[in-house]
């Protein structure tokens, strides 16, 4: 009879090659990562029925479940008689853009990088900030300055934006 330890065991040895079996089926990793998930939980409540080895079980899940997905899913492709007079808005630029933001942060030092994600993307308080980081909010405050002063000077980052300045 298969127990917990077990199971842990499993995911341990071989999610890693699931993953990629994972992938390949839907060539997205972060749809690999949740059809994984979704056939462990599956596994997991089979476990104790589960052979000796339960690879194949395994696999079964993950490519059925695959299979639902696919068929469940909508395309987001609506036939039309006529087409629109006018394209969609042209968002080519904001890729440089982004691109530009990426290569800035990625000039700043591990702390700033971390204050500045933190606190403009992920739009945290700088005491929340501060405990994450381990340090005070003073030096949180500090570090951040520092960093949009970085930011400021870098012609990277002055490209990226219209007025100068990050936001």
């Amino acid at each position: 009879m298969r127990d917990r330890a077990d199971f842990e065991r499993y995911v341990e040895q071989r999610s890693a090659r699931l993953l990629q079996a994972a992938y390949l089926l839907c060539r997205d990793w972060g749809t690999a990562e949740d059809l994984l998930q979704t056939a462990l939980a599956k596994a997991w409540l089979a476990w104790r029925r589960v052979g000796d080895d339960p690879d194949p079980y395994v696999y079964r899940i993950l490519t059925n479940t695959h299979a639902s997905w696919w068929r469940r899913r909508w395309r987001g492709e609506v036939p039309t008689g006529t087409l629109p007079d006018t394209a969609g808005e042209d968002r080519t630029g904001e890729v440089g853009t982004r691109e530009a933001v990426r290569q800035a942060l990625a000039a700043l030092p591990d702390r700033q990088r971390a204050v500045v994600v933190l606190r403009y993307f992920a739009d945290l308080p700088d005491p929340r900030i501060a405990e994450i980081l381990g340090c005070s909010a003073a030096t949180v405050r500090s570090q951040a300055s520092r960093a949009l002063a970085k930011l400021r000077v870098d012609p990277a980052a002055i490209a990226a934006t219209t007025s100068g300045e990050p936001s």
